[in-house]
Protein backbone atom coordinates (compact mmCIF):
# COMPACT_ATOMS: atom_id res chain seq x y z
CA UNK A 1 0.00 0.00 0.00
CA UNK A 2 1.43 3.36 -1.08
CA UNK A 3 0.45 6.30 1.10
CA UNK A 4 2.38 9.56 0.97
CA UNK A 5 2.70 12.15 3.70
CA UNK A 6 3.78 15.55 2.32
CA UNK A 7 5.28 18.03 4.78
CA UNK A 8 3.94 21.52 4.09
CA UNK A 9 6.32 24.46 3.91
CA UNK A 10 4.85 27.78 4.98
CA UNK A 11 5.90 31.20 6.20
CA UNK A 12 3.96 34.09 7.72
CA UNK A 13 0.70 32.14 7.52
CA UNK A 14 0.99 31.38 3.79
CA UNK A 15 1.68 28.10 2.04
CA UNK A 16 4.84 28.00 -0.06
CA UNK A 17 4.50 26.93 -3.70
CA UNK A 18 7.04 24.18 -3.01
CA UNK A 19 4.29 22.23 -1.25
CA UNK A 20 2.18 21.94 -4.41
CA UNK A 21 5.27 20.85 -6.36
CA UNK A 22 5.99 18.17 -3.77
CA UNK A 23 2.40 16.94 -4.17
CA UNK A 24 3.07 16.57 -7.94
CA UNK A 25 6.03 14.33 -7.16
CA UNK A 26 3.91 12.30 -4.75
CA UNK A 27 1.20 11.91 -7.38
CA UNK A 28 3.76 10.35 -9.75
CA UNK A 29 3.77 7.32 -7.44
CA UNK A 30 0.07 6.71 -8.19
CA UNK A 31 -0.52 6.25 -4.47
CA UNK A 32 -3.72 5.27 -2.74
CA UNK A 33 -3.67 8.55 -0.85
CA UNK A 34 -1.68 11.77 -0.50
CA UNK A 35 -1.99 13.56 2.83
CA UNK A 36 -0.39 16.88 3.83
CA UNK A 37 0.77 17.68 7.33
CA UNK A 38 0.82 21.31 8.48
CA UNK A 39 2.71 22.05 11.69
CA UNK A 40 2.23 25.53 13.13
CA UNK A 41 1.14 27.38 16.25
CA UNK A 42 -2.18 28.03 14.50
CA UNK A 43 -2.37 25.90 11.32
CA UNK A 44 -6.04 26.57 10.42
CA UNK A 45 -5.54 29.06 7.55
CA UNK A 46 -2.55 27.21 6.11
CA UNK A 47 -4.36 23.86 6.32
CA UNK A 48 -7.36 25.35 4.50
CA UNK A 49 -5.05 26.53 1.72
CA UNK A 50 -3.37 23.11 1.52
CA UNK A 51 -6.78 21.43 1.28
CA UNK A 52 -7.36 23.20 -2.05
CA UNK A 53 -4.48 21.37 -3.75
CA UNK A 54 -5.84 18.82 -6.21
CA UNK A 55 -5.15 15.19 -5.43
CA UNK A 56 -4.85 15.64 -1.67
CA UNK A 57 -7.02 13.28 0.37
CA UNK A 58 -6.57 14.78 3.83
CA UNK A 59 -4.74 17.59 5.62
CA UNK A 60 -3.40 16.92 9.10
CA UNK A 61 -3.25 20.11 11.17
CA UNK A 62 -0.88 19.97 14.13
CA UNK A 63 -1.29 22.94 16.45
CA UNK A 64 1.46 23.50 19.01
CA UNK A 65 3.02 26.73 20.30
CA UNK A 66 6.41 25.05 19.80
CA UNK A 67 5.69 24.93 16.04
CA UNK A 68 5.52 28.70 15.68
CA UNK A 69 8.97 28.68 14.08
CA UNK A 70 10.26 26.01 11.70
CA UNK A 71 12.92 24.30 13.80
CA UNK A 72 13.92 20.93 12.37
CA UNK A 73 14.69 19.46 15.79
CA UNK A 74 11.18 20.36 17.01
CA UNK A 75 9.20 19.45 13.89
CA UNK A 76 11.16 16.26 13.15
CA UNK A 77 9.97 14.10 16.07
CA UNK A 78 6.33 15.05 15.41
CA UNK A 79 6.58 14.15 11.72
CA UNK A 80 8.38 10.89 12.51
CA UNK A 81 5.52 9.89 14.82
CA UNK A 82 2.87 10.83 12.24
CA UNK A 83 4.78 8.89 9.55
CA UNK A 84 3.52 5.60 11.00
CA UNK A 85 1.10 4.16 8.48
CA UNK A 86 2.70 5.96 5.54
CA UNK A 87 5.01 4.32 3.02
CA UNK A 88 6.56 7.63 1.89
CA UNK A 89 7.30 10.97 3.53
CA UNK A 90 8.14 13.78 1.09
CA UNK A 91 9.35 17.32 1.73
CA UNK A 92 10.61 20.01 -0.66
CA UNK A 93 14.32 20.27 -1.41
CA UNK A 94 14.37 23.88 -0.24
CA UNK A 95 16.27 25.36 2.68
CA UNK A 96 13.34 24.29 4.87
CA UNK A 97 13.28 20.71 3.57
CA UNK A 98 17.04 20.23 3.49
CA UNK A 99 17.15 21.18 7.16
CA UNK A 100 14.14 19.14 8.27
CA UNK A 101 13.95 15.92 6.26
CA UNK A 102 17.35 14.47 7.31
CA UNK A 103 16.14 14.74 10.91
CA UNK A 104 12.98 12.81 10.01
CA UNK A 105 15.02 10.17 8.15
CA UNK A 106 17.41 9.76 11.08
CA UNK A 107 14.55 9.35 13.56
CA UNK A 108 12.98 6.69 11.32
CA UNK A 109 16.35 4.97 10.86
CA UNK A 110 16.40 5.21 7.07
CA UNK A 111 18.65 6.77 4.45
CA UNK A 112 17.16 9.82 2.76
CA UNK A 113 16.64 10.10 -1.00
CA UNK A 114 17.72 13.64 -1.89
CA UNK A 115 16.66 15.89 -4.78
CA UNK A 116 14.13 13.46 -6.24
CA UNK A 117 13.55 14.59 -9.84
CA UNK A 118 11.74 11.60 -11.40
CA UNK A 119 9.80 8.58 -10.23
CA UNK A 120 10.48 5.23 -11.91
CA UNK A 121 8.60 3.10 -9.39
CA UNK A 122 7.39 3.01 -5.80
CA UNK A 123 10.97 2.72 -4.53
CA UNK A 124 13.04 3.73 -7.56
CA UNK A 125 13.86 7.35 -8.27
CA UNK A 126 16.18 9.56 -10.28
CA UNK A 127 18.26 12.38 -8.86
CA UNK A 128 21.03 14.61 -10.24
CA UNK A 129 24.70 14.26 -9.26
CA UNK A 130 27.93 16.02 -10.29
CA UNK A 131 26.28 19.45 -10.46
CA UNK A 132 23.50 18.06 -12.63
CA UNK A 133 25.86 16.66 -15.27
CA UNK A 134 24.70 13.11 -14.58
CA UNK A 135 21.46 11.52 -13.44
CA UNK A 136 21.57 8.52 -11.13
CA UNK A 137 18.89 5.96 -10.31
CA UNK A 138 18.37 5.33 -6.60
CA UNK A 139 16.51 2.31 -5.21
CA UNK A 140 15.21 2.57 -1.66
CA UNK A 141 14.50 -0.55 0.46
CA UNK A 142 10.96 -1.75 -0.18
CA UNK A 143 10.42 -2.72 3.46
CA UNK A 144 11.28 0.69 4.94
CA UNK A 145 9.62 4.11 4.93
CA UNK A 146 10.93 6.24 2.07
CA UNK A 147 11.97 9.72 3.20
CA UNK A 148 12.81 12.06 0.33
CA UNK A 149 13.34 15.67 -0.59
CA UNK A 150 11.77 16.71 -3.89
CA UNK A 151 13.73 18.82 -6.38
CA UNK A 152 11.05 21.45 -6.85
CA UNK A 153 12.63 22.78 -10.06
CA UNK A 154 11.78 19.45 -11.73
CA UNK A 155 8.07 19.38 -10.87
CA UNK A 156 5.11 21.64 -11.73
CA UNK A 157 2.77 22.94 -9.09
CA UNK A 158 -0.20 20.64 -8.56
CA UNK A 159 -3.43 22.27 -9.67
CA UNK A 160 -5.91 23.83 -7.28
CA UNK A 161 -9.56 22.94 -6.99
CA UNK A 162 -9.26 20.24 -4.35
CA UNK A 163 -11.49 19.99 -1.31
CA UNK A 164 -9.63 17.77 1.13
CA UNK A 165 -10.82 17.21 4.67
CA UNK A 166 -8.87 18.97 7.40
CA UNK A 167 -8.26 16.87 10.49
CA UNK A 168 -6.86 18.27 13.72
CA UNK A 169 -4.31 15.89 15.19
CA UNK A 170 -1.78 15.90 18.02
CA UNK A 171 1.33 13.90 18.78
CA UNK A 172 2.97 12.60 21.94
CA UNK A 173 6.46 13.10 20.57
CA UNK A 174 9.00 14.31 23.10
CA UNK A 175 10.30 17.67 21.92
CA UNK A 176 13.94 18.51 22.65
CA UNK A 177 14.86 21.47 24.81
CA UNK A 178 18.40 21.90 23.52
CA UNK A 179 17.28 23.79 20.40
CA UNK A 180 15.32 27.00 20.64
CA UNK A 181 14.36 29.87 18.37
CA UNK A 182 16.39 33.03 18.92
CA UNK A 183 15.63 35.14 15.87
CA UNK A 184 15.52 35.28 12.10
CA UNK A 185 17.87 37.47 10.11
CA UNK A 186 16.52 37.83 6.60
CA UNK A 187 16.51 40.45 3.90
CA UNK A 188 13.20 42.23 3.44
CA UNK A 189 11.94 42.69 -0.10
CA UNK A 190 8.70 43.52 -1.85
CA UNK A 191 9.84 41.47 -4.84
CA UNK A 192 8.72 37.85 -5.41
CA UNK A 193 10.51 35.04 -3.59
CA UNK A 194 13.49 33.88 -5.67
CA UNK A 195 12.76 30.15 -5.37
CA UNK A 196 9.12 30.38 -6.43
CA UNK A 197 9.12 33.40 -8.78
CA UNK A 198 7.83 32.99 -12.34
CA UNK A 199 10.34 35.56 -13.61
CA UNK A 200 13.90 36.14 -12.44
CA UNK A 201 16.52 38.71 -13.46
CA UNK A 202 20.06 37.81 -12.37
CA UNK A 203 23.27 39.80 -12.50
CA UNK A 204 26.85 38.58 -12.62
CA UNK A 205 30.39 39.86 -12.31
CA UNK A 206 29.89 41.80 -15.54
CA UNK A 207 27.55 44.22 -13.75
CA UNK A 208 30.68 45.64 -12.19
CA UNK A 209 29.69 46.83 -8.72
CA UNK A 210 27.03 46.91 -6.04
CA UNK A 211 26.10 50.40 -7.21
CA UNK A 212 25.65 49.21 -10.79
CA UNK A 213 23.36 46.41 -9.60
CA UNK A 214 20.56 48.97 -9.44
CA UNK A 215 20.00 48.35 -13.18
CA UNK A 216 19.17 44.71 -12.36
CA UNK A 217 16.69 45.78 -9.68
CA UNK A 218 15.12 48.31 -12.05
CA UNK A 219 14.51 45.73 -14.80
CA UNK A 220 13.20 43.22 -12.28
CA UNK A 221 10.72 45.79 -10.97
CA UNK A 222 9.53 46.50 -14.51
CA UNK A 223 8.88 42.79 -15.02
CA UNK A 224 7.55 42.04 -11.55
CA UNK A 225 10.46 39.63 -11.21
CA UNK A 226 12.67 38.33 -8.44
CA UNK A 227 16.36 39.24 -8.38
CA UNK A 228 19.17 36.68 -8.47
CA UNK A 229 22.92 36.68 -8.86
CA UNK A 230 25.84 34.51 -9.82
CA UNK A 231 28.31 33.31 -7.22
CA UNK A 232 30.92 35.68 -8.68
CA UNK A 233 28.63 38.65 -7.99
CA UNK A 234 27.97 37.44 -4.45
CA UNK A 235 31.67 36.80 -3.75
CA UNK A 236 32.48 40.29 -5.07
CA UNK A 237 30.06 41.76 -2.53
CA UNK A 238 27.58 43.18 -5.04
CA UNK A 239 24.60 41.47 -3.38
CA UNK A 240 23.90 39.26 -0.33
CA UNK A 241 24.32 35.50 -0.53
CA UNK A 242 20.58 34.76 -0.32
CA UNK A 243 20.30 35.90 -3.95
CA UNK A 244 22.82 33.37 -5.24
CA UNK A 245 21.60 31.04 -7.98
CA UNK A 246 23.46 27.84 -8.82
CA UNK A 247 24.89 24.65 -7.42
CA UNK A 248 25.90 26.30 -4.14
CA UNK A 249 22.92 28.64 -4.16
CA UNK A 250 19.28 28.23 -5.12
CA UNK A 251 18.03 25.80 -7.78
CA UNK A 252 15.18 27.54 -9.59
CA UNK A 253 12.82 26.92 -12.51
CA UNK A 254 11.13 30.20 -13.47
CA UNK A 255 9.17 30.62 -16.68
CA UNK A 256 11.57 33.42 -17.68
CA UNK A 257 15.22 33.77 -16.61
CA UNK A 258 17.27 36.78 -17.70
CA UNK A 259 21.03 36.43 -17.11
CA UNK A 260 22.82 39.78 -17.27
CA UNK A 261 26.61 39.89 -17.32
CA UNK A 262 26.83 36.21 -16.37
CA UNK A 263 29.38 34.11 -18.28
CA UNK A 264 27.67 30.81 -17.51
CA UNK A 265 29.91 28.65 -15.33
CA UNK A 266 28.61 25.10 -15.01
CA UNK A 267 27.81 25.70 -11.35
CA UNK A 268 25.46 28.52 -12.32
CA UNK A 269 23.87 26.62 -15.20
CA UNK A 270 23.00 23.83 -12.76
CA UNK A 271 20.70 26.22 -10.96
CA UNK A 272 18.73 27.31 -14.05
CA UNK A 273 18.64 24.28 -16.35
CA UNK A 274 14.90 23.79 -15.79
CA UNK A 275 13.95 27.40 -16.59
CA UNK A 276 11.35 27.84 -19.33
CA UNK A 277 12.97 30.59 -21.41
CA UNK A 278 16.54 31.76 -20.80
CA UNK A 279 17.66 35.17 -22.05
CA UNK A 280 21.38 36.00 -21.91
CA UNK A 281 22.84 39.51 -22.12
CA UNK A 282 26.63 39.64 -22.33
CA UNK A 283 29.27 41.62 -24.22
CA UNK A 284 31.22 38.39 -24.89
CA UNK A 285 29.55 36.55 -27.73
CA UNK A 286 31.55 33.42 -26.87
CA UNK A 287 30.32 33.22 -23.26
CA UNK A 288 29.11 29.70 -22.32
CA UNK A 289 25.72 31.10 -21.26
CA UNK A 290 24.81 31.52 -24.94
CA UNK A 291 25.05 27.76 -25.49
CA UNK A 292 21.92 27.18 -23.40
CA UNK A 293 20.15 30.53 -23.89
CA UNK A 294 16.95 30.61 -25.94
CA UNK A 295 17.54 34.29 -26.71
CA UNK A 296 20.94 35.99 -26.70
CA UNK A 297 21.81 39.68 -26.81
CA UNK A 298 25.46 40.55 -27.38
CA UNK A 299 26.50 44.02 -26.33
CA UNK A 300 26.97 46.44 -23.46
CA UNK A 301 24.54 45.42 -20.76
CA UNK A 302 23.88 48.97 -19.55
CA UNK A 303 22.89 50.10 -23.06
CA UNK A 304 20.78 47.01 -23.72
CA UNK A 305 19.00 47.16 -20.34
CA UNK A 306 18.18 50.82 -20.91
CA UNK A 307 16.63 49.94 -24.27
CA UNK A 308 14.68 47.05 -22.72
CA UNK A 309 13.33 49.26 -19.96
CA UNK A 310 12.21 51.89 -22.48
CA UNK A 311 10.50 49.20 -24.58
CA UNK A 312 8.73 47.86 -21.51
Amino acid sequence: MTKVLVVAEHLDGKLNASTAKTVSAAAALNPEAIDIVVLAADPAAIAAEAAQIAGVAKVLAVANPANEHALAQVLGPQIAELAKGYSHVFGPSTTFGKDLMPVVAALLGVAQVSDLMAVDGPHTFKRPIYAGNAIISVEAPADRTVVATVRTASWPEAAKGGNAAVETVSTNAALPGHTRYVGLAAGKSDRPDLQSAKRVVSGGRGVGSAENFKVIYALADKLGAAVGASRAAVDAGYVPSDLQVGQTGKIIAPELYIAVGISGAIQHLTGIKDAGTIVAINKDGEAPIFEIADIGLVGDLFHLLSELENAL
